[in-house]
């Protein structure tokens, strides 16, 4: 996998396809491939899909200080420029959606268009603070217990409960395995203090936000309330948890692929 230096932090990325550039960013504990890899090859016909696996993160070297969202974005549009991929549209997972906010607001002349996919401008609510909290006291306590929450929350109660046993615990045998703990952990401290409202507010791109309605990790009203902080932005749902290119991979492609196509109208 290519890298690139910044600021201490060698940055490994993924590129492929060919086409304008689009820049898909990961969420908490993830990366470019266990966010993005089942459905990269949807987007490669059109585009040159970057995939950059920002801090506590893949195969990301940096020193182990605190995070900050700046830091990050940093990263991710460094990543697109040594591929090669501005400007570009840019989706954006959970934390990576609120990272992707950032990106548009603070690097205007790199994006094209925004899709935000269950996203939050902030974690500052008392729910949020509790999940979080809990993902952060659960990783440095009981790594099983936290992958065992993360399958209860990640996923809708119907896609859970269509796996048996036996691929519950594969499944929870894999994120303990391939996990970047402390990364995580890094990346969480960083969900607790997040707040990118002032940068949500000044976004003059075109922006399709995704909801999803089952996700009890990032609830839907998060947003709806980026939408409506959005001027001009789209507004879609999924019927599915929080892991929605897992769920729901052809309506969340599809979704995306008019959106892009149709020039962010």
């Amino acid at each position: 996998m290519p890298t690139i230096e910044i600021e201490g932090t060698t940055v490994s990325y993924q590129a492929d396809g060919a086409g304008p550039g689009l820049v898909l960013v990961h969420g908490t504990g993830g990366d470019g491939e266990s966010n993005w890899g089942n459905v990269v090859e949807r987007f490669t016909p059109r585009w040159k899909v970057v995939r950059p696996d920002y801090a506590g993160s893949g195969k990301t070297v940096d020193g182990g200080a605190p995070l900050s969202i700046a830091q990050l974005a940093a990263q991710v549009v460094a990543s697109a420029r040594a591929a090669g991929a501005t400007p570009f549209d840019l989706v954006g997972f959970s934390l990576g959606a609120s990272l992707a906010a950032y990106i548009a607001a603070e690097y205007p002349q790199e994006v094209r268009a925004l899709v935000l996919l269950a996203g939050f401008a902030s974690a500052g609510d008392g729910r949020m603070q509790l999940e979080f909290g809990l993902w952060r006291d659960l990783i440095h306590s009981d790594r099983r217990a936290m992958a065992r929450l993360l399958l209860l929350t990640g996923l809708s109660p119907d896609f859970l409960a269509g796996l048996s046993p036996r691929q519950i615990e594969e499944n929870i045998d894999a994120i303990i395995a391939g996990n970047q703990w402390e990364g995580m952990g890094r990346q969480v401290a960083l969900n607790l203090t997040l707040d990118v409202s002032g940068q949500v507010r000044r976004i003059a791109k075109p922006t399709l936000v995704i909801g999803c309605l089952r996700d009890h990790m990032v609830p839907p009203a998060h947003a709806r309330a980026l939408a409506a902080s959005i001027a001009g932005a789209r507004y879609a749902e999924l019927a599915c948890g929080h892991l929605a290119t897992l769920e729901r991979p052809d309506e969340f492609t599809q979704l995306v692929t008019d959106f892009l196509l149709a020039g962010g109208r």
